[in-house]
């Protein structure tokens, strides 16, 4: 049960931490975003990022094995870059439709999920 709320938690921070970090990039397709400047478009993110800390740092706290969870710190990384990318190339998809995903970003996604897989098997 840790395990699954650390990826759950994970997975919302990281959903936070990408609409901080590129989500601003659509804010001048919106009338309230037009005439922002970098100052006021940097604090808007600062407080998303906020929000994923909120995430963040439980998942670590209670996924990391020297806390009573199930991930090792290696794990704990591997899983969140995974879940990363899973969360940027849904965003991608959905908020910038001009973006496309070729069959080298998909191979590079599936180079990561074989990381993935080597970390976590036990040799």
């Amino acid at each position: 049960m840790r395990g699954l709320k650390t990826i759950i938690f994970l997975t919302i921070s990281n959903t936070f931490m990408t609409f901080a970090w590129y989500g601003h990039l659509r804010f001048k397709d919106f009338s309230w975003g037009k005439n922002l400047g970098l100052f006021t478009v940097i604090l808007i993110s600062w407080g998303m990022a906020f929000f994923e800390y909120l995430f963040q740092v439980p998942a670590n706290e209670g996924g990391y094995d020297k806390n009573g969870g199930p991930f090792s710190l290696v794990q704990l990384k591997t899983i969140q870059e995974a879940i990363t990318l899973t969360v940027f190339m849904v965003f991608t998809l959905l908020f910038f439709k001009t973006e496309k995903l070729g069959w080298n970003h998909l191979a590079g996604f599936g180079l990561i999920v074989l990381a993935v897989f080597v970390i976590f098997k036990k040799w």
